[in-house]
């Protein structure tokens, strides 16, 4: 990026990406920034909205130093890849991505296309791949693609049923960073809040 040429432009800019460090957010200050945007930071402070038990596991991991985070390329439908946690019991893993029905009813990524009487059809890569082909999708599309809707709506601790029997499993999305969270934890404390990040960042 070029910050002189972003400067230029007399706009208020933030960087992100590897930010919530005190040092990293005097460099973009330094930088001409008006500040920084932090996100694993806080998505594994006590006020997130991130699921309890996946959060106090992800915490614990960090604290053990075995915290991974890898690029799924095929986690959402979108075509975007997305930085995973690795989590047993989450759709991180493939035998969780496996068991599950493949449903896609939630459809807040789903893309348009005509149908052939002219009108605007919606399909997802992530439905059922007989319906996805049916409506003119590339079969191709649909290999390994999750339900990241239904997956984040459980990651934030509301995840749908099926039958009364199947739960959804969540997926827990996160910066490179997740293992450098214990930065913000006081000695022996086991969990932080958004207020020690600020205090850490802004020491």
């Amino acid at each position: 990026m070029d910050l002189a040429k972003l400067r230029g432009l007399g706009l208020p800019f933030w960087l992100a990406g590897g930010y919530a460090t005190p040092e990293r957010v005097r460099e973009a200050i330094a930088a001409g920034a008006a500040g920084v945007q932090v996100g694993t930071a806080f998505a594994f402070c006590a006020e997130s909205g991130l699921r309890p038990d996946y959060r106090q596991a992800l915490l614990q991991q960090a604290i053990d130093g075995r915290v991974k985070v890898f690029t799924d390329p095929l986690a959402s439908p979108t075509g975007f890849p997305f930085k995973v946690a690795r989590l047993p019991g989450t759709m991180s893993e493939a035998e969780e991505y496996d068991a599950r029905p493949r449903i896609c009813d939630l459809g807040f990524l789903r893309e348009a296309y005509r149908q052939e009487d002219g009108t605007v059809g919606f399909r997802c890569p992530a439905e059922p791949v007989n319906v996805y082909v049916s409506k003119g999708g590339d079969f191709e599309a649909t290999t390994g693609r999750k339900c990241i809707c239904n997956a984040l709506i459980a990651t934030a601790g509301h995840p749908q049923v099926r039958a009364g029997k199947y739960v959804e499993r969540g997926i827990v999305t996160s910066g490179d960073d997740l293992a450098g969270v214990t930065r913000f934890l006081r000695p022996g404390a086991a969990d932080y809040t958004a207020a020690d990040v600020i205090d850490t960042l802004l020491s």
